[in-house]
């Protein structure tokens, strides 16, 4: 087991995170962002709580996507799908979708079709707390990311909630 961010780095790169994701927009209210569940949530909940800190009384859109059922993966337990909260509309938006690890690009091949149903964005993005190089299988780069990891396929990077830290398991 590795430590690849400690409890006080992963609060300092999702301070990081948040900055770069609102920089280059005047408005943050033509912003849509989108957190990725399951594992996307922690990482999106926290970004957006820093975005609500940096820009206090700007309306902030926050959604929460399910791409259960827009997997091309085929698994043997049953798929329990998760709750999709997108209350307003992505139509001509800059869409931000924020996920934990970037790995081999699937997740996100079908958040981007999970994403047609609610409209054309004008534009999307992708910000990943660890993009993980190696095996990608679908070409989906990050438009920002926290950390960039070089690993093996036998190895699992595991973003701890209760500790606060994300981790590389052999």
């Amino acid at each position: 087991m590795q430590i690849l961010l400690s409890p006080l780095q992963l609060s300092l790169t999702i301070k990081r995170l948040a900055l770069q994701l609102i920089e280059n927009d005047e408005a943050v209210n033509d912003i849509v962002f989108i957190g990725l569940q399951p594992r996307g949530i922690f990482v999106s909940d926290k970004i957006i709580a820093e975005i609500k800190l940096l820009c206090p009384g700007e309306k902030i859109n926050y959604g929460l996507l399910d791409i259960t059922f827009y997997r091309d993966d085929v698994r043997d337990e049953i798929h329990l799908a998760n709750k999709t909260d997108i209350p307003f509309s992505i139509e001509d938006k800059k869409v931000i979708v924020i996920d934990d690890v970037l790995y081999t690009g699937r997740t996100i091949r079908a958040a981007l079709d999970a994403l047609q149903d609610f409209g054309r964005a004008k534009k999307i993005e992708l910000c990943v707390l660890v993009n993980r190089r190696f095996e990608r299988e679908i070409p989906v780069q990050p438009n920002c990311c926290g950390i960039v990891i070089d690993s093996h396929i036998s190895q699992k990077v595991k973003v701890d909630k209760e500790k606060g830290e994300v981790i590389l398991l052999d």
